[in-house]
């Protein structure tokens, strides 16, 4: 789907939506940006590296999800932001604002070194079509815990579904990909199931509800 090839309504509330979550970041960003740095050096260390050799990828991913929740004093929330930001694998995030057209905004990030050095360390085995490649599944996690901040955050309106596709837009807006990937529509969902369980079960990992998805596909097999 083409930012273009949206129709006046899905504009409006994708624009409504991104200008919101910029202001709200943008308020929050002295908070938000320590927890970034914090895992992002975490992630770039040579110590996660060292755990990568004795961890499979899911089992980092809930390394990551632990650290960010101690590292916030048990604030689910605020951790679940600050990994989605700590795993996006780009700098800035295109927005389409009326009569100025695309705007590159800044995401709050580590410096250049370490942004490197974390994106080289992020676990990107995550499903059983993860694809095999340098790259993988980097990409998920954002997704993932996007969604899930925001199914946990949010007790009035159902927002996991709108943060999936603001971060898909971005996305293809970087021609990282020509289409939305169902696939990351999938792990959005994933994102939202965990956010929901978390509200209810503060000892649920993301790996438990990862596995699901591979869970459903093998069921057929056995």
């Amino acid at each position: 789907m083409n930012l273009y090839d949206l129709s006046g309504v899905q504009k409006l509330n994708i624009f409504g939506f991104s200008l919101f979550f910029v202001i709200n970041l943008h308020s929050q960003q002295s908070t938000l940006s320590k927890g970034i740095n914090y895992l992002s050096e975490f992630i770039a260390s040579d110590y996660f590296k060292s755990l990568k050799r004795t961890n499979n990828d899911l089992e980092l991913t809930d390394t990551l999800f632990l650290r960010a929740v101690k590292f916030k004093d048990y604030d689910y929330s605020e951790a679940l932001l600050a990994l989605t930001f700590a795993t996006v694998p780009y700098k800035e995030v295109p927005i389409e604002l009326p009569l100025a057209g695309i705007l590159n905004y800044p995401l709050v990030s580590a410096n250049d070194s370490i942004f490197l050095k974390k994106n080289e360390n992020l676990p990107k085995e995550l499903f059983y079509d993860t694809p095999e490649s340098n790259f993988g599944d980097k990409d998920k996690l954002a997704h993932f815990f996007g969604s899930a901040f925001i199914s946990y955050s949010s007790n009035i309106f159902d927002l996991g579904d709108l943060i999936g596709y603001f971060v898909e837009v971005f996305e293809q807006s970087f021609k990282v990909q020509s289409s939305i990937d169902t696939r990351d529509l999938r792990t959005n969902k994933l994102g939202n199931i965990f956010g929901d369980i978390l509200k209810k079960d503060k000892n649920v990992l993301p790996s438990q509800v990862m596995l699901i998805k591979s869970l459903s596909y093998f069921r057929y097999y056995l």
